[in-house]
């Protein structure tokens, strides 16, 4: 592929607060093997030194575009806004969240696997995830062989649970019309929105993979999906999507059965953090997103989980150890990251 006449692509960084590891992000893109790109930076009213990072980049590198937020935008409007912001003329658009990185080669694989087929609507890859002694490899299961799945399969496969390869932001690439068909290509205001997304805009594309590690995520404790973690809001945010999407890829029965084997997850987990000492907050938290979800906090049922957990905990206590060990290392990841969100 000729990297410098090929389409053009449309790297955007939404980020707030993110001065610590930006450099590291924009030295990145600015890498790229792939040089036909511009590069949008949204910096969503940030108090610390992002602002001036950006705009010593963008005195540097022509390519490079600063917009500015005055008042603080959620962090998924501020990703909507981002992508209103892409050039007409852009076939592909790469997120590049403000903490993470992306390869040398990143755009210049994805772009190839998009325009050796035309039908694709959004490339993934594998993603190296973690940081200090804390590393795994994300968006596996696809056979090798493996290079272009139809949107239909992927998204039914994923409803089932039975695979996990539709990846975060910073490890796929989207193709720039779908994002201009919609007012919102992220559907939602969960942190979620991004796997939502793939659900809505692959019913009539493919999705595009390629078997090589092009991204990294950095997972530190001050990020949006530390909330997401401590909450574990990904269970109720899969029913959610079952629910919205569920019609497209899957028969009335297996959505049924899929909702309510989430369902069962849930309150499985719910049960469990009853003996982990949460508080109001996060009750708080799961009895509105039921009620978003159109349940009633069921409490008969949370009794029996709980009853079954404590049984359970009592005939192993090896379990019950490892559990509240487990309590107290996440407590101390999570103290200090509760005011602070990743990307803006």
């Amino acid at each position: 592929m000729n990297t410098k006449a090929g389409p053009l692509v449309s790297v955007v960084t939404p980020v707030y607060n993110g001065g610590e590891f930006f450099r590291e992000c924009i030295e990145s893109v600015l890498s790229q093997t792939y040089e036909n790109f511009e590069y949008i930076i949204l910096n969503n009213a940030s108090t610390d030194g992002t602002l001036d990072i950006a705009e010593e980049y963008r005195r540097r590198d022509s390519r490079i575009r600063v917009v500015s937020n005055e008042t603080l935008l959620p962090i998924i409007a501020n990703h909507n806004k981002a992508f209103g912001l892409i050039s007409a003329d852009s076939k592909y658009c790469k997120v590049v969240s403000g903490d993470d990185w992306i390869y040398p080669e990143c755009l210049e694989k994805m772009v190839g696997v998009a325009e050796e087929n035309p039908s694709v609507g959004i490339v993934g890859a594998y993603q190296l995830s973690g940081a200090k002694d804390i590393w795994y490899v994300r968006n596996v299961g696809l056979p090798y062989s493996q290079t272009v799945v139809s949107g239909r399969d992927i998204c039914r496969a994923h409803l089932l649970g039975a695979q996990r390869v539709l990846g975060n932001p910073t490890s796929v690439l989207y193709r720039s019309d779908l994002m201009r068909n919609t007012d919102e290509f992220f559907p939602n205001p969960t942190q979620e929105a991004d796997i939502s997304a793939c659900l809505k805009h692959l019913r009539y594309a493919d999705f595009g993979f390629v078997h090589q590690v092009l991204a990294h995520e950095r997972i530190h404790y001050q990020r949006a999906t530390t909330s997401s973690l401590e909450f574990n809001a990904y269970v109720s945010a899969e029913i959610s999507d079952c629910q919205e999407y569920g019609d497209w890829y899957l028969t009335k029965r297996e959505r049924e059965e899929r909702v309510g084997e989430l369902l069962d997850q849930y309150y499985s987990y719910l049960s469990a953090s009853a003996f982990k000492f949460k508080d109001k907050k996060f009750w708080d938290y799961h009895a509105e997103r039921l009620r978003e979800l159109g349940y009633q906090f069921d409490g008969r049922k949370l009794s029996v989980g709980i009853a079954a957990k404590a049984f359970d905990l009592i005939l192993n206590p090896k379990e019950t150890f490892r559990m509240l060990s487990g309590r107290i290392r996440l407590h101390y990841m999570l103290r200090g990251a509760r005011a602070t969100s990743k990307g803006g």
